[in-house]
């Protein structure tokens, strides 16, 4: 009896090592950073001259149309990113200012955080942080929406012009 109880754990001792195996695979996780402004294109932003002596100018309505969209991998260790923006020329009298709403739509991860209303210079200034391993989603109505608006900063400053070009720069960087 002992004997065929010894068989009997022998064949399912061997049959047990057979069953099993190990694969390893190799992985490579890149570290990514893109980022663009949704939808491309232009958009106008006109003050309005006032129809009665003494009253002020009237400020256009704020662009909401555009998207700001990320994909994000860190390397281990490695710092949260950010969003900045600048411009290329002020306007004097003007203040032009820029403010990323909280992260929506179809991304995941660790999304970044608006840094509020932030009037926008030639240097470089936060408008997102906080951004980890992270995706948006593509394309308008995913992401951060921006609110691009002008206000007046010094009437003694303002000169008339006519369709004068304002890049807004933005870069994400670490």
């Amino acid at each position: 009896m002992k004997l065929k109880q010894h068989i009997i754990y022998l064949v399912f001792g061997l049959m047990s090592g057979s069953i099993f195996s190990q694969t390893t695979v190799p992985m490579t996780l890149p570290v990514v950073t893109l980022m663009d402004i949704e939808p491309t294109g232009n958009f106008t932003l006109n003050f309005t001259a006032p129809t009665e002596a003494g009253q002020a100018l009237t400020l256009p309505a704020a662009n909401t149309t555009k998207w700001v969209n990320y994909t994000s991998a860190i390397a281990p260790g490695g710092l949260t990113r950010r969003i900045t923006a600048s411009i290329n020329t002020p306007i004097a009298g003007v203040n032009i200012r820029v403010q990323a709403a909280a992260a929506s739509g179809a991304g995941g991860g660790t999304l970044g955080t608006s840094s509020g209303l932030v009037t926008l210079t030639t240097t470089a200034a936060t408008i997102i942080t906080g951004i980890g391993g992270a995706f948006t989603g593509n394309g308008a109505n995913n992401g951060h929406m921006l609110t691009i608006s002008l206000s007046v900063s010094s009437y003694a400053n303002l000169s008339a012009r006519t369709n004068t070009p304002v890049i807004i720069t933005y870069t994400i960087t670490e």
